[in-house]
């Protein structure tokens, strides 16, 4: 189970199609008895979480809170996984930049967030590589590609 908590003032229409893509994401890694939320801020908002709790002064367009990586945290049969912090006005300035739509972009932060709260980084090139693609596999199954995307 998880929540999607819009934290801005914008009415954001994609949040459904996030919603079911989440979803699949859970049913493509074959999970059951998850728990997490997905909370949607502004950039000020995000660049607050980015300093106090990684020491960068900046806004940043993901924040994942794993709780699993807290070691006394555990559950039999069930896991809580954490928080997910996206900015909505950074993906809507990467989707410009990179040339696809805010869904892709949302979608895409989304699931990289998840990918993080289930242990996936990206510290070095063959995790990178691992999760990138499990990433882009996700979004490719549900229908968020990115060729059909542009705006």
């Amino acid at each position: 189970m998880f929540e999607i908590y819009n934290e801005t003032k914008e009415k954001l229409d994609e949040l459904n199609q996030v919603q079911k893509l989440m979803e699949f994401a859970i049913q493509h890694e074959k999970l059951g008895n998850v728990e997490f939320n997905i909370i949607l801020v502004d950039n000020d908002y995000i660049h607050t979480l980015n300093r106090d709790y990684r020491g960068i002064d900046r806004e940043t367009d993901v924040i994942t809170f794993a709780l699993e990586d807290v070691s006394d945290i555990s559950y039999e049969n069930y896991r809580l996984l954490g928080d997910i912090y996206i900015s909505i006005d950074k993906a809507r300035s990467q989707a410009k930049e990179y040339g696809h739509s805010f869904l892709r972009e949302l979608s895409f932060l989304a699931v990289h967030g998840f990918l993080h709260l289930l242990g996936y980084d990206h510290m070095n090139e063959e995790d990178e590589r691992v999760m990138f693609e499990l990433q882009e596999r996700i979004l490719d199954e549900f229908g968020i590609k990115r060729e059909n995307c542009s705006e």
